[in-house]
């Protein structure tokens, strides 16, 4: 099979592999759709673990059943988890799930810029499978894992009716928030980003208003334009250390920074500890990766229409020009989601 992989972001080379095979307790999913998310182009992250095939956003079709699964079928399309928490130690019952060990140890194979990937039986027996319903396409089905993390990271942020909400970087994780923001009723949502095409999709999608960060004073604009006070909750959606410093400025008293992006290697912030903690009560909080369940429910809401994900998706790409999503990702500037379709550009 075909599988593309990745030593930087200007050098993805497509190498034909073994098909996976599969064992008892197994799944073999031919992948339909993947999507290229911003941490995959994060590349000191990456760069010790190189050569290697990424994609963790997939949706696909089963292809092969192992000797002893009965709940899966051949035909049946499937969204699925690339790492999945173990549901029974301290840091999974004391609602810390994406912290446990073994979701740092999970992981399906070889990755979703493949034709074809191998879903572990751990993986399965720990919930980590989603059946896609008739109404959900493969391509909606790519955004169950990064509507999760969004749903993972509100509910930590203690999203409520009513909460004013701002949102700094207006790429797919902060256009996500601001979507299920507005689904559950917030008062008022700004969103800003270096990017007016970024900025048009956030005012398009449930922003109320949008700020272009390299000309505005975010927190005294913010401020401004919301009864002189702060945000409720303040959603840092970038890597960039000013949206960090910006946050801080913007929380009202009483609020929640939710830090939801990871940075540039080694960034670090100044921070009072009077003016945050000690006076104004700000909670700092951030959230990583998602739960089965969470996955679910971001299904749920895909499937219901709720959230309409498919808005967001601004290109497409065979595995053969997988290289041109990568640019654009990076580049952060003319895209919103793109798609990989290792089938072939062919439609759902």
């Amino acid at each position: 099979m075909r599988v593309a992989t990745y030593y930087n972001n200007n050098d993805i080379r497509i190498d034909e592999v073994p098909k996976p095979k599969i064992g008892p307790g197994e799944l073999l999913l031919r992948i339909e759709a993947s999507g290229i998310c911003g941490t995959d182009v994060i590349e000191w992250y990456r760069r010790d673990k190189v050569p290697l095939v990424l994609g963790h956003e997939i949706a696909g079709e089963v292809v092969e059943v192992g000797k002893g699964l009965t709940r899966y079928k051949k035909g049946q399309r499937l969204s699925a988890s690339h790492h999945v928490p173990c549901g029974k130690c301290k840091l999974c019952l004391s609602g810390h799930e994406t912290t446990c060990d073994m979701l740092r140890k999970t992981k399906f194979y070889p990755g979703g810029f493949a034709e074809f990937v191998r879903l572990p039986k751990i993986n399965i027996e720990l919930g980590g499978v989603y059946p896609l319903g008739p109404s959900v396409t493969f391509e909606q089905g790519t955004f169950t894992e990064p509507l999760a993390c969004v749903l993972r990271g509100q509910r930590l942020a203690r999203m409520q009716e009513g909460k004013s909400l701002l949102v700094l970087g207006a790429g797919i994780s902060g256009i996500l928030h601001i979507m299920l923001a507005k689904y559950k009723g917030a008062g008022f949502i700004a969103a800003t980003d270096l990017v007016d095409y970024r900025l048009d999709f956030a005012k398009r999608l449930g922003a109320d208003i949008t700020l272009n960060a390299a000309e505005q004073d975010i927190p005294g604009r913010f401020k401004g334009l919301n009864k002189g006070e702060g945000a409720d909750i303040v959603i840092v959606a970038t890597g960039a250390k000013a949206a960090h410093l910006q946050a801080l400025e913007s929380v009202k008293r009483g609020g929640t920074v939710l830090f939801f992006a990871a940075t540039a290697e080694g960034e670090t912030i100044p921070l009072s500890i009077n003016d945050v903690f000690w006076r104004n009560e700000v909670t700092l909080t951030s959230s990583y990766a998602a739960t089965p369940k969470e996955h679910m429910a971001a299904l749920r809401l895909i499937a219901s229409g709720k959230i309409a994900v498919e808005e967001l998706i601004t290109h497409r790409f065979s595995l053969d020009d997988i290289q041109e999503g990568f640019r654009l990702v990076a580049q952060a500037r003319d895209s919103m989601k793109v798609i990989i379709k290792p089938q072939g550009l062919r439609k759902d």
